[in-house]
């Protein structure tokens, strides 16, 4: 908005309507929000909000009077439609704050024929407190997540994290320090963080919070004041201590006071419908910070699309809340074997018990989302269908609950089977008696009580109906006393009842003797129309039945409502246990279907897989085969710690598949879900990191290389011995005697000082020499084939070295032209005989990391001008020959070149066994 309407006093310019007056004010109050001004049937935006929701929306941009000499810009959304407008704002990032009328208008009149209807805003609407359906994904959860920070001595604090889903109720509270802060934020994924100003002012911490790329609420120090924390988060949930939420500490109340003052603020001082705070503990999880997520693209792909990603692959849930839970814990792998333990034995049933299995399936996939439902209704924004939600959910919890009855279950459904019982029967008594079978979207809307349920509505409902009967019969008589057939008694909200009849005939009506029936109320074009005494009369009869029918049936809601409300916690439970029966079917039909196996895994050190396979390669395949791979981490019998995989081989051979689903495996592991594997044995793996692929950071001002560095450095400096890292062409971004120095400086110190498991892809074979003195390394390849001259990828992870990366060949199937691929080969050539004599500076020889490099003899580099095979292709014209003409030289050209090939062997070519 402009700066003069937010400084200005109203009173300064004398031409300010009094509604622009109002919104002024009103805009005044909120400036960091588009207002959503309720006029009639649309919400208007004016000035600079309706600029930004004119381009953002893609709506037409008007202009509505003058403001200080100026046009004011104008823009407005239809009433009707305002929740999908709301969704495409809010994906921009803006927050909205929305403006009703809270008063009748007819109140407004009593006060004099200029006076404003009251408006006020009853909500502001962020990414982060969201609850309609329409404005939410039904299978991702929605966090708004609240800091704060708490010093702990000389340089040092403590962080708190408040986490909620204001649309399941859902309430955690942590605590973490400033190192594994961004960790923690990429693990919540957040829709928006709420975040004190003075921690905007530490660099280190609004680097981190604003480097999560979500929107960002800055908040003062009366919603964030430490000191008042814990009288604010009791006076929330109407208690006198925190006792009774757990030990929490300064942070984690702090946090929490935080998240609920935002909430009430956005919800214009209504009190959040939330659970209590619940602490999480950190150990308990498996840390993967944010470039690690990204990378093995655990719930998105690089380019922020569900599908591709891992999550997409394994996804078999039926349920909107199965399938959050299955994000969150996917998001959240455990870290203690008997937990995992739990989730696997519900799993291993349900894969053994394929009836079971189907029938809880077929029973879970009508169960609406329960949770988000019972929500809307406490926040008083629900409707009809919300209601028949929660019953629908009661109905499949009881059906769920009869066929898991008398069956020997693990401990984990054992649990569920408990809280499936734990609504009051009487509630689903009391919505299924209720409720009709056909429900408008709105309670304004009437027609959602069952026939017989209540006399008094039905009695107002027959008074009102038969009423419509008499105007249809008023209608005839009209029609048959006047002799016009086309005469109708239509309706409007702003005429009431009336008899609109042709331009012609209303010139009729208007003369003796029918002007004294009909009374001319206004003339349209082709059209007029007309009242009767009776038909006012009748028009008061059939609105005050109405009235009464539409007041009894709001009654009726808000009782149903306040039932729900009543039995908030049950109802989570139960929504809690139906997820979790979704997940535990969902993994065992994937399971199923694609020949999953279920993982060991214990507190080990260990880390044995056979057969591995790539669980969203394997998909993409469509059914061809996938080359399954193993991998061996697991410590030597003279080794204390894991295990170093060095992996060479081509380009395209399938480094980087192997490096991520040996990840993914022990991801899947970790969730308690079976793996694409024959076989597989897990140590708990604590902290996973990821370095594969690179990219510009160009809003940071970092290059590939100095990303690249900037991971690799975090990796260096937190893994330890229960750590699986798998980095991929570290050094590649610079020069390559820097890059080798980089990437055997960084072998080195995963070896001798961070001890964790890993997988090092890598083209400097060089760095395979470091196998002889770095005993927990080892080396492996990607086994590949030539035919005739071409290279035959084959994905298959053998013991050994490669010989080479192949790059040429690899960009000869990429479609590189043939002259540069030919060019390419004897550049190659010449800088292979350049290194291995000496002739670019030191000889590679004498380094001793790059002693294979000098084992090998110098191969005889021919000179392109001794090539017949390039002289005789300077001598052909392709415009002078015919097809078959081109594909006999074409076979001339590649017996040249197979001569020339055995006159200039490459010498440091591998052995046919090697190969």
């Amino acid at each position: 908005m402009d700066a003069s309407v937010h400084t200005s006093h109203p009173g300064q310019d004398h031409k300010v309507t009094p509604m622009m007056e109002q919104y002024i004010e009103i805009k005044t109050a909120n400036p960091d929000c588009l207002l959503f001004y309720r006029m009639g049937d649309f919400y208007e935006l004016f000035f600079e909000d309706a600029e930004q929701a004119s381009r953002a929306l893609g709506i037409m941009l008007t202009k509505r009077g003058k403001h200080q000499g100026e046009d004011i810009p104008m823009c407005g959304v239809p009433v009707e439609r305002a929740d999908d407008y709301l969704q495409r704002l809010i994906a921009k990032g803006f927050r909205v704050a929305v403006c009703e009328q809270i008063e009748d208008p007819a109140e407004a009149k009593k006060r004099g024929g200029k006076s404003v209807v009251k408006r006020d805003v009853v909500r502001l609407v962020t990414p982060g407190t969201l609850t309609e359906d329409a404005l939410l994904d039904p299978r991702r959860s929605n966090r708004l997540i609240a800091l704060s920070r708490v010093p702990t001595g000389e340089d040092t604090a403590r962080i708190g994290i408040a986490t909620v889903d204001i649309s399941t109720g859902a309430f955690i509270v942590e605590e973490t320090s400033p190192s594994n802060l961004a960790t923690d934020i990429a693990r919540l994924d957040p829709a928006e963080i709420v975040v004190p100003e003075a921690m905007l002012d530490d660099e280190l911490l609004e680097a981190i919070i604003r480097g999560a790329r979500v929107p960002i609420a800055p908040v003062a120090r009366d919603i964030t004041d430490g000191a008042t924390a814990e009288r604010r988060l009791t006076e929330a949930f109407g208690v006198t201590t925190s006792a009774g939420f757990g030990q929490l500490s300064r942070a984690e109340l702090a946090a929490g006071a935080t998240a609920v003052s935002y909430i009430v603020r956005t919800q214009r001082g209504a009190r959040p419908p939330l659970s209590p705070p619940k602490q999480t503990g950190r150990d308990d999880v498996l840390h993967i910070d944010g470039a690690t997520r990204a990378s093995l693209e655990l719930t998105r792909t690089l380019g922020g699309d569900r599908a591709g990603s891992l999550l997409h692959a394994i996804d078999r849930t039926v349920t909107p809340a199965g399938g959050r839970l299955l994000a969150d814990r996917l998001a959240s792998p455990l870290t203690r074997p008997g937990s995992i333990t739990q989730r696997l034995d519900s799993v291993s049933l349900l894969v053994e018990d394929a009836r079971l299995r189907r029938d809880l399936r077929a029973l879970l996939k009508a169960t609406p989302d329960l949770v988000r439902a019972a929500q809307r209704l406490a926040f008083r924004r629900g409707g009809p269908r919300d209601l028949a939600c929660v019953r629908d959910a009661l109905i499949a919890g009881r059906d769920v609950s009869t066929v898991l009855a008398g069956r020997d279950l693990p401990a984990e459904l054992g649990a569920i089977r408990e809280s499936l019982g734990a609504p009051d029967p009487k509630i689903l008594a009391a919505l299924g008696d209720a409720l009709a079978e056909t429900l408008p979207l709105r309670t304004s809307d009437g027609g959602f009580v069952r026939s017989g349920y209540d006399p008094d509505l039905d009695a107002a409902r027959e008074l009102r109906d038969e009423s419509r009967k008499v105007i249809a019969q008023l209608q005839t008589r009209y029609a048959d006393e006047t002799g016009q057939r086309t005469l109708r008694v239509k309706h409007t909200n702003f005429l009431g009842f009336f008899v609109e009849v042709p331009a012609p005939t209303g010139e009729i009506l208007r003369t003796p003797p029918w002007n004294a029936t009909f009374v001319h109320r206004q003339t349209l074009q082709g059209a007029m129309r007309f009242s009767t005494v009776e038909l006012s009369d009748l028009e008061q009869r059939i609105a005050a039945a109405g009235d009464r029918a539409l007041a009894i049936e709001s009654a009726i809601f808000e009782r149903l409502s306040q039932i729900v409300i009543e039995a908030g916690d049950p109802l989570k439970d139960l929504s809690d246990a139906l997820a979790a029966l979704d997940v535990a079917s969902a993994l065992a039909e994937l399971a199923a279907d694609r020949s999953y196996v279920r993982p060991e895994v214990d507190l080990s050190l260990d880390f044995t897989i056979e057969g591995g396979r790539h669980p969203v390669v394997e998909q993409a395949l469509n059914g061809a085969p996938f080359i399954a791979n193993g991998c061996d981490l697991t410590p030597s019998a003279s080794a204390e710690n894991g295990r170093i995989c060095m992996i060479t081989g081509p380009n395209m051979g399938g480094k980087s598949t192997y490096l991520r689903q040996n990840a993914l495996i022990a991801i899947l592991a970790q969730i308690g879900s079976f793996v694409p594997a024959s076989s597989a044995r897990i140590g708990v793996v604590d902290r996973l990191f990821s370095r594969v692929g690179a990219a510009d950071d160009l809003a940071r001002g970092r290059s590939t290389f100095m990303v690249e560095m900037v991971e690799t450095a975090a990796i260096l400096n937190q893994a330890g011995e229960r750590s699986l890292v798998i980095l991929d062409e570290i050094g590649r971004g610079t020069s390559t005697f820097d890059g080798l120095s980089i990437a055997s400086a960084t072998v080195e110190h995963l070896h001798n000082s961070n001890g964790c498991r890993a997988l090092f892809a890598t083209h400097f074979h060089e760095l395979t020499e470091l196998s002889k003195r770095l005993p927990r390394l080892f080396n492996a390849t990607m086994r590949v084939a030539e035919w005739k001259g071409d290279v035959v990828l084959l994905h298959e992870v053998v013991p050994g070295v490669a010989d080479r990366s192949y790059g040429i060949q690899v960009a000869k199937l990429a479609g590189l032209p043939a002259s540069v691929v030919e060019r390419a080969k004897t550049v190659l050539a010449e800088l292979e005989s350049a290194d291995r004599t000496g002739k670019r500076g030191k000889p590679v020889s004498d380094l001793p990391l790059f002693s294979i490099a000098a084992a090998a003899p110098p191969p005889s580099a021919p000179e392109p001008e001794s090539d017949p095979s390039l002289d005789a292709l300077d001598g052909i014209d392709p415009d002078d020959l015919t097809p078959r003409a081109a594909l006999e030289a074409l076979y001339r050209l590649k017996a040249l070149r197979k001569s020339a090939s055995r006159e200039f062997p490459r010498d440091a070519r591998a052995s046919k066994k090697d190969r």
